[in-house]
């Protein structure tokens, strides 16, 4: 079953360690996804989070109420206009007593913010910076989204959109993995007194979850790419089921149960007894052979 956000937060209590971003004090800037995201991965790891909203506000509060409450609970939320003197001094005044500042913005856009990065280590030296940028170096100006990121890594096969967002999510992880690499590599400083700052690629995200395909692991002739029979969605009688029997003892104990006398579960003539076999069970039936023969499968309604 998912999990929400709050249930996701309290997933680890009650907790026997410290978290490990407990009094670290992280200011973010970024709008839409990978950034608030990452911001809650730093809240769930014990960071004071503070978020400073431009006066039109974050656009996911328009077109997804529900996903901005759940990426914002436990976090401070305040409006302040960055192009104005006022709001300025305001986003100073917070950075003198932050660790680590999370942006969104290209290069072009935090420089016209005066928050490029030799600004503000000069300003602030004790801080850090996490730039979530499109892509890196001189790619960071180029537009683009998550489905764009997604087709350069070959994630997208089709037609139909990818189920989630993958680069934006995976890049949420990256940031906050950031976020503990800035303050450990600020630990190891002399006096501790130096920020770093640490850029964040959403295209590099894709790559890295794409790694997989590029390894041949997903491709159709892969074994967990449709390949083996015993790793594969089949129609059920009622449904289909998401069968996981990689492992050869799994796909023993699979053939086994469907009666079917080879084990070569590359071969096409395993897929297709495999298939007849599974098209003939309901879903609990499925459920229950799953349970006795200890067989990892799972079904979905059709």
């Amino acid at each position: 079953m998912p999990h929400s956000a709050s249930s996701a937060g309290s997933a680890n209590s009650p907790r026997d360690h410290a978290d490990p971003l407990s009094g670290v004090r992280v200011l973010s800037l970024a709008l839409n996804l990978p950034g608030p995201a990452a911001l809650l991965r730093c809240r769930q790891m014990g960071a004071t989070c503070l978020k400073l909203e431009p006066p039109g506000g974050d656009p996911m509060r328009l077109y997804n109420p529900p996903a901005y409450a759940a990426l914002h609970e436990g976090v401070e939320v305040r409006t302040v206009d960055l192009k104005s003197e006022t709001g300025q001094q305001q986003l100073h005044a917070e950075l003198a007593t932050t660790d680590v500042l999370l942006t969104s913005f290209r290069p072009s856009a935090l420089d016209k913010l005066r928050l490029d990065w030799a600004t503000l280590h000069a300003r602030h030296p004790s801080l850090s910076q996490v730039a979530i940028v499109g892509a890196p170096g001189e790619r960071a100006e180029e537009p683009g989204h998550d489905l764009t990121y997604l087709a350069e890594s070959g994630l997208v096969t089709g037609t139909e959109l990818p189920p989630t967002l993958y680069a934006d999510m995976g890049g949420a992880l990256l940031a906050s993995e950031a976020v503990l690499k800035a303050m450990l590599l600020r630990a190891r400083k002399a006096g501790g007194a130096d920020g770093v700052y640490l850029e964040v690629a959403l295209n590099a995200s894709a790559d890295w979850l794409a790694l997989p395909r590029t390894w041949g692991l997903t491709q159709p002739s892969g074994a967990v790419g449709g390949a083996h029979a015993g790793y594969r969605v089949y129609p059920c009688a009622d449904g289909r089921v998401a069968v996981a029997a990689l492992e050869p003892h799994f796909a023993a104990r699979l053939c086994e149960a469907a009666q079917i006398a080879s084990r070569n579960m590359m071969a096409p003539g395993t897929h297709e007894a495999l298939a007849a076999w599974l098209a003939g069970r309901t879903r609990a039936e499925l459920e229950a052979m799953g349970r006795e023969r200890d067989v990892p499968l799972l079904t979905l309604a059709g």
